[in-house]
């Protein structure tokens, strides 16, 4: 017997054979012969389309993608449609295994931003199709990957074949529960233009615009071209934007203020005939944590004291860049849009 668990992995989905009984050996070999070739389809189908967690890949067929760096490389960095379906055609070991292209295999093209490479292969027009919600061995899927690249267009393709902006991701290897959006938010904030730049105490003020002017720099627009895009599709926007700010990143708060903005704005809640735009969610909710914060302060010790005045400081700087994006951030969406992007490097 089947157990539920194994009935429900997309990796083997359940097969029911609808065919009667053979009636003689022939007909029971040609029977036997439908039945594999219909699993085989129905697991080339399901192992493509299908979240796959964890990654299935034998360790010696890595092992022989290792192997197969060295020449599949320089073809991805070319990005050559031709080289690429001539080295599937040829050689697949380590490149394909279970009716589909490995991760391992997908995620270099992805680091290489192979979009020619990576279009065929998500087709399947080398024999075998790309997942692009298959999780690699190292605990992420193709989507963080290209996130962390900043490639809009790898996004953009990946987004055409199904690719989820709600997987997060797990294992050892990883910090678990990462959407692609965390990991293009908190790229964007760790670029050294920023940290360079940054005024140095968070509670001042000035910090808020200089942060905000620093992000309309042709510098960041490519980060902020990333983020909007995976902000696009992610769910429980407002949710990640609020835990920003409880945990008081201001430079990931205003990131994903401007680049989300105009989803932001389309975010509502209908209470009577009142409707709320999530401007307005994230402001009612920054004014109701200060009003809270005030109450903890008269109740606890001076130690503990200390620490709330500087949660109230930083909520209060989150709660002015909510106002300024709120009136400022279409006008200076368009700033952003109307110049070119400016060199990029971490």
């Amino acid at each position: 017997m089947t157990s539920s668990t194994e009935e429900n992995d997309p990796w083997n989905p359940p097969y029911q054979c609808t065919h009667g009984p053979a009636k003689d050996l022939a007909e029971h070999t040609k029977l036997l012969k439908l039945v594999l070739s219909e699993k085989c389809a129905l697991f080339e189908v399901s192992r493509a389309t299908n979240t796959i967690v964890p990654d299935r890949t034998p360790e010696s067929v890595k092992d022989a993608l290792v192997g197969k760096l060295p020449r599949l490389v320089p073809i991805l960095e070319k990005d050559s449609v031709r080289l690429f379906v001539k080295l599937f055609k040829h050689d697949s070991v380590g490149l394909a295994w279970g009716f589909v292209i490995t991760p391992g295999t997908f995620n270099q093209m992805i680091m290489q931003n192979a979009l020619r490479c990576a279009k065929v292969a998500l087709q399947g027009k080398v024999g075998f199709r790309a997942n692009p919600n298959y999780m690699n061995s190292h605990g992420y899927f193709p989507l963080h990957k290209a996130a962390e690249m900043f490639s809009a267009d790898m996004i953009k393709l990946l987004f055409c074949y199904g690719a989820s902006a709600n997987l997060r991701t797990v294992g050892p290897e990883v910090i678990e529960g990462l959407l692609p959006l965390h990991v293009a938010v908190e790229n964007a904030c760790q670029h050294k233009f920023l940290e360079e730049n940054l005024l140095p105490d968070k509670g001042n003020t000035d910090h808020v615009y200089r942060l905000i002017q620093l992000l309309c720099l042709p510098e960041m627009k490519i980060f902020l071209d990333t983020v909007r895009l995976i902000a696009e599709r992610t769910d429980d926007l407002l949710a990640e934007l609020w835990k920003y700010i409880k945990d008081g990143k201001l430079s990931e708060t205003a990131v994903l203020l401007l680049a989300a903005q105009k989803k932001i704005r389309t975010v509502s809640y209908e209470n009577g005939n009142i409707k709320t735009d999530g401007f307005s969610i994230i402001s009612n909710l920054c004014t109701e944590n200060v009003v809270a914060i005030d109450s903890e302060i008269a109740q606890n010790r001076a130690r503990k004291k200390q620490q709330l005045k500087a949660d109230k400081k930083l909520r209060r700087m989150a709660l002015l860049l909510v106002i300024v994006i709120c009136e400022a951030g279409e006008a200076l969406d368009a700033y952003i849009r109307a110049h070119p992007e400016g060199p990029y490097a971490m």
